[in-house]
Formats: structure tokens, C-alpha cells, sequence
């Protein structure tokens, strides 16, 4: 299914019924309706924003038309046609392994006013998208998170960690390689197809990793009504010796009250390749100026500490980002390339039905699973949001088990530890 037929998804009948009786009312909002404003209003309150301007809430619409948006109505409120609760979503695809994706129902912009919390509207909207995805055949959801306490209860679990890197330049002498090719600025009105370049050839290697879409890299590049420092953004580009860009650096400078320890701020970094890679985090800390390079959304850890005098000059304070929820285990696990054999029976417990059972995976030599409802008794039993965390290979299930979020035998979870192992480190570079 293409993300323009995904708006013709039906919402829920159940969570349509749940909501009704409560006096609410389920609605999908159509972008280029005049209830697109009020629901953006909604969301922007959701996420403590400012009131969006008119210019602000036509550059949404052209960046949301193509998702579905949800909105739930207290019509006896005050305001009727502005929705008490938000959801977006749209068909999007996971990087599962290096060249291998995965079609993933992707969750946004979830917010219920304050004044309607605790009836039961958070559990409808996303139980109901949950619903819809599994109706249609989606095998997995993800979102990323403001709060961490919220979506475990509908199996949502993390599966990708990123770090926030702070490097203190003083004390970062580069010792990394010399990249051969060039850097040049480039304009900002160049950037968002830049960027979506770069960044399609690198996320298809990157387990964890989404496409992009254009309105997030018009905000990346400050070119959004609500880009209040777009004066400030700056951006280089690195091209090889055979003439192919190969990286983006997009960054802004907060000065200092000392001149020569400004900030440096990356905005985005995506690059095809370690040579792009090390000349652009080359460019950021030996910039003029600058006694302070932070940058969100990298690795784990982050290569660039490798690449420099004192490792301890580089700090990296990692956060889960993605979270996932299979909704269908032979459709996921079936999905990726393993780096081990297997033959298990897991139990999975999922409270919504859609992955529950037992399940056995028989991963041969090729490192290709096959995955079918078992009658034998489970090897090893877990919740699903543990096998959603699994799924990539960037959560172990022995760290799991000493969570006791996994049960098994010692030898059983060596062995899924083993053949789950990733072939890169899973990483989701953007919000979404």
C-alpha cells in the first residue's frame, strides 16, 4: 500500500463505539479542510508550542496531506471543532538490515488536552491505530516518544538508542583520518533535496533507520514559517574525488559571552561513507571560534570519539529513540537477515491479541527465518514489547532476562543474543 491510500484506512469501530460512549466523537480531519487549523492548534498545544501562525498552518498542511489525521471531538465543549485529542499516522518503511526494509505504520503527533485526561481517549486512539494497521496488514508500528512512561502499555518497547554528543574542542585534537575530497557551503534553499539524497542511501543500511519526507527537511534547513533561527543556519557539503556529494553538515553558532567558545550546533549530519563522515565532524571541531560542538540523534557511540586526541573530550548521553510493536511475528521476524542459526519456540504475551502465542523461529546457515504458530510448549517466554525491543538485535535478551522481562534458560538466550545480533548497530537518525 502507497502512503496516498493510506487516509482511506477506516478508522476503528471499536475505539469509534468506546469513544461514543463517552459522548466523544472519532473523525478522521481532512488537511484541506478548514478543520485542519484548529487541529493543528490542538497538536501545537499538545506539545506546549505557540499558537501556530496562518502561514505556519499552510506550510503543515503541504508537509501532512499525505497522513492520515485523527481527531477526537467533545461537541458539547465550547469549542467543538477543535479536537480535545491527536494522531497522525502514515505508511513509512524500517531498515530491518543493511538493504532489507520492512513497511511500518507509523504513529505522530498523539496529544489529549489536559482538561480531557483519564476517559479512556489516549487507549482508544491508539489502540484503534493498532487495529487498523493489523487490519490492513501491517506487521509492525513505531514512534518515537516525548515521554517514556506512556507506551509500553500498548507493547510499544525501544529498539534503537541514539546519544546526544557533546565534544569540547579544547581538548578534541584530531587525530582521525584526512578525507580526500572537498567541502563547500551550499545554499539553504538547496538543502532539503540534498539532504533527502544523502540521507535515502545511508537509512537503507541502518537498521533502525525511516525515509524522510520533504517538510522535515524544509525544517531542518529553515525554510518553515516557524524557523525562527533560519538566519543563523549554515551548511557544507563533502564531494568525493569522483565527484559525488557524499555528506551534509547543516549547523547554526550560539555565541558565548567568551569570543572564542561559541557553540556549534548540528542541525543534521548524514553521511554515505567514512571519508564524508570524518571531514565533516573534522569541519565542526576545528571550526573558528568554536569551543563546543554538540550534536543529537548519533550513534550510541558515536565514531567520532574515535577520532580524536582525548576521548574524554567527547561526551555521549544516550536515550531510547524508536520505539516499535509487532503486530504480526511471522511478518517481522521473517523480515530481517540474522547473523546465527536457531530453532526455538517463544511464547509471546501481548494483552491486545495481535501477537500472542507460541511461536517457532528456525533461522538456517543463510541466515533467513521462517516463523509459524507452534503447539509445542515455548522454550522462552517474553511480553511482545520485548520482542519489539529484540527485533533489531540492539537489545540483547540476556539483559532483557535480568530484567525479568524475558524467561528462559541460559543456553536459550545465548542462542537469541546470538543469531539476533545485528549487522550494524540499529540507529533512527530523525524524528518522526
Amino acid at each position: 500500500m502507497s502512503t496516498s491510500q493510506h487516509p482511506t484506512i477506516p478508522l476503528d469501530a471499536e475505539s469509534s463505539a468506546a469513544l461514543a460512549r463517552s459522548g466523544l466523537e472519532y473523525a478522521v480531519v481532512d488537511p484541506d479542510s478548514a478543520g485542519f487549523e484548529p487541529f493543528l492548534r490542538s497538536v501545537s498545544r499538545g506539545f506546549l508550542g505557540e499558537e501556530p501562525s496562518a502561514d505556519e498552518v499552510e506550510s503543515a498542511r503541504r508537509a501532512l496531506r499525505s497522513r492520515r489525521l485523527t481527531g477526537v471531538f467533545d461537541r458539547a465543549g465550547v469549542a467543538p471543532d477543535a479536537p480535545v485529542a491527536t494522531v497522525d499516522s502514515w505508511i513509512s518503511e524500517l531498515t530491518v538490515s543493511p538493504e532489507r526494509t520492512l513497511p511500518l505504520w507509523s504513529i505522530s503527533a498523539v496529544t489529549v488536552a489536559p482538561t480531557h485526561r483519564r476517559r479512556g481517549i489516549a487507549t482508544a486512539m491508539l489502540t484503534g491505530e493498532l487495529r487498523a494497521a493489523a487490519a490492513a496488514g501491517y506487521a509492525l508500528a513505531g514512534l518515537t516518544v516525548t515521554e517514556a512512561t506512556i507506551y509500553g502499555r500498548w507493547g510499544f518497547s525501544p529498539a534503537a538508542w541514539a546519544s546526544h554528543v557533546v565534544v569540547d574542542t579544547r581538548r578534541a585534537r584530531w587525530t582521525g583520518p584526512t578525507a580526500p575530497g572537498r567541502l563547500d557551503f551550499v545554499s539553504r534553499e538547496s538543502l532539503p533535496e540534498r539532504l533527502s539524497a544523502v540521507h535515502e542511501r545511508v537509512r537503507v543500511r541502518r537498521p533502525g533507520a525511516v525515509p524522510g519526507w520533504e517538510g522535515r527537511w524544509r525544517g531542518v534547513a529553515g525554510l518553515t514559517p516557524d524557523a525562527k533561527d533560519a538566519k543563523n543556519i549554515r551548511a557544507v557539503a563533502y564531494t568525493d574525488t569522483a565527484g559525488v556529494e557524499r555528506g551534509i553538515l547543516v549547523y547554526t553558532i550560539a555565541e558565548r559571552e567568551e569570543y572564542t567558545e561559541h557553540e556549534l550546533q548540528v542541525r543534521a549530519l548524514f553521511a554515505d561513507g567514512d571519508e564524508a563522515l570524518a571531514a565533516l565532524w573534522r569541519f565542526a571541531l576545528e571550526h573558528d571560534l568554536v569551543g563546543k560542538v554538540t550534536a543529537e540523534l548519533q550513534p550510541p557511540v558515536p565514531p567520532v570519539q574515535w577520532m580524536v586526541s582525548d576521548r574524554r573530550a567527547v561526551t555521549a548521553t544516550l536515550t531510547d529513540h524508536h520505539w516499535l510493536r509487532i503486530l504480526d511475528v511471522p511478518g517481522a521476524l521473517a523480515s530481517r537477515a540474522y547473523s546465527g542459526p536457531l530453532d526455538l519456540v517463544i511464547g509471546v504475551e501481548d494483552a491486545l491479541g495481535f501477537a500472542d502465542g507460541a511461536w517457532r523461529i528456525r533461522i538456517g546457515a543463510d541466515g533467513e527465518a521462517s516463523v509459524e504458530r507452534a503447539a509445542a510448549e515455548p522454550d522462552v517466554w517474553m511480553p511482545v514489547g520485548s520482542l519489539s525491543s529484540l527485533l533489531l538485535g540492539g537489545v540483547r535478551a540476556t539483559e532483557l532476562a535480568t530484567a525479568g522481562l524475558v524467561r528462559g534458560a541460559g543456553e536459550d538466550l545465548a542462542a537469541i543474543d546470538g543469531a539476533f545480533a545485528p549487522a550494524a548497530t540499529p540507529l533512527l537518525d530523525i524524528w518522526y
